[in-house]
């Protein structure tokens, strides 16, 4: 069953541009990876950055987790950042379509 998750991050003031920057090569490098369907972010009208993920398995999103990838992402987020990432995992609940009723 495929895992969603999102991950909010909260710019320092004007470090906008800076954590996009951090998180951009993170992005196209996580698309290599096994098992990654979705990795995408998105800016929140209030200044915060949401990522949307989404995996074919929980066993390769806990791999991605404990990869070079998000180590590399973590270290290049050092001070930009107001608040630890908030980071959930969703389990979806299909309706509707098939193609539009689940992420």
């Amino acid at each position: 069953m495929p895992v969603i998750v999102t991950a909010v991050f909260t710019p320092n003031e004007g470090a906008f541009d800076h954590v996009v920057a951090a998180l951009s090569p993170a992005i196209a490098e996580v698309h290599d990876e096994p098992g990654c369907l979705l990795y995408a972010i998105h800016e929140d009208p209030n200044g915060q950055i949401l990522m949307i993920e989404k995996w074919e398995t929980a066993e390769l999103l806990d791999a991605h987790g404990e990869g070079d990838a998000v180590k590399r992402l973590n270290a290049s987020l050092e001070g930009l950042l107001k608040e630890p990432v908030e980071v959930t995992r969703l389990a979806p609940i299909a309706a509707g379509t098939e193609h539009q009723g689940a992420l």
